[in-house]
Parts: structure tokens; sequence; C-alpha cells
């Protein structure tokens, strides 16, 4: 797995899966709370994560961009008090779980049980002792959130950014004119560095590459 240093409290790490695709876990060291985004593929996924953490006491917030299989499999194996969603997310979790976990079961990493968010939202959370939003972005998925670092100006757009720099627009499972306005919502919010699920790390330029992509 690589592990990057992107800014001061912002950790990624990549994990190279067979087949040719890249997955990316995000951390964020807040002065409160410590922040994992998304959980990757199950507990083994987790254990770079787990092993950075094992010095800090602070608390973990575990946040899931959308309800897909490799973002999710991870929640169980990290010792959290909140693993926040948008509401949406938690019931496709749910009722996308034995069919998921079924098809791509190569690609589970140690042990994979389901563990549901129990906070879940509609338009926005904030914490404002971290200067972290989690917002309601729909695009590649009805569900989609983005997480806002506004202390670093580091946006996480999930899976909203396409999987390489060559497909840059992503699978939408909502009417394009949604994900434009998704896309808008970006531009209004200060930041300088664009994380995603699969893709490279980028800067703010890609929401307008995206657009007129569109």
């Amino acid at each position: 797995m690589k592990i990057q240093k992107i800014k001061n409290r912002t950790i990624l790490f990549t994990n190279s899966i067979q087949g040719g695709w890249d997955l990316n876990v995000q951390l964020i060291l807040g002065n409160t709370y410590n922040y994992i985004i998304d959980t990757g593929l199950g507990s083994d996924s987790m254990e770079p994560i787990k092993e950075y953490l094992i010095n800090d006491p602070k608390p973990i917030i575990v946040i899931n961009t959308h309800y897909h299989w490799d973002h999710v499999w991870g929640n169980f194996s990290v010792k959290s008090g909140l693993i926040i969603s948008h509401k949406l997310c938690r019931d496709l979790i749910e009722s996308t779980w034995e069919e998921t976990l079924i098809k791509n079961e190569k690609y589970v990493q140690g042990e994979v049980k389901m563990q549901l968010p129990n906070m879940v939202f509609e338009e926005e959370l904030y914490f404002p002792e971290d200067q972290i939003r989690i917002i309601y972005a729909p695009g590649h998925t009805i569900d989609s959130i983005s997480v806002l670092d506004e202390k670093e100006k580091v946006l996480h757009a999930g899976d909203n950014i396409g999987d390489t720099l060559e497909e840059l627009v992503p699978n939408l499972s909502v009417e394009k004119e949604v994900f434009v306005e998704t896309l808008m919502k970006y531009n209004e919010m200060d930041f300088d560095t664009c994380i995603s699920g699969h893709n490279i790390v980028l800067d703010k330029q890609v929401i307008n590459r995206i657009l007129n992509l569109l």
C-alpha cells in the first residue's frame, strides 16, 4: 500500500488492486477527531491506517462516501463510535450487501462483516472543531457525499471523479443535470486539492475539465 502525506493533516492510503485499479482511503488528522473516508475491501485493507494511528488516542469518525462495496467492506474493522453516510447510503448498503459480496468475493481483503452507518443526514453535516464539512453530492450514485476539509482546502469527491485521467467523467446513476449541479456546488467551494476514490490527487481545475467534457 502506498502512503502519501498530501498536506499537514491529510494522509492518503492507496491500495493497488489486482485487475489494474487503485483504491484510495483518506485520513484527516483533526484536532478533536480523526476522520477515515471510506474503508476499502475488508479488515486487511484497514490495518495500515490503524497502524498509522496506533499512538493517536483521538476518537475516529468513519465517513462512507457512497454505498458501493469497495468503499464500505472495512467499516466493521475500525473501532469508531460514528460511521456517517447519507441516509440513502445506509439503506443501499443493507439491500445490496449479500449480492455484491458474492459477486465481488475475489476482492475481499481479510475479514468482511456488514457494519451499517449509525449517523445519517440529508443535506449537510459540519464539525466546527475540525473544520470538516460533509455535503450531499449526488452524481456517481444517488447517495454520494463529499467531504471538505476547510482548514487545508482539500475536497474528497468520492467517486464523482472518474477512475483515471483518461476517464474523468464517472459513471452516473443520476441525470446529467443533477451531476452538473453537484459540480457547480464544488466550484463554489474553497479548495485547491481534490481527492477521489480511485484517481490520482488532482487540483480544483479538474471540476471544470469534467464540466467541459459533459
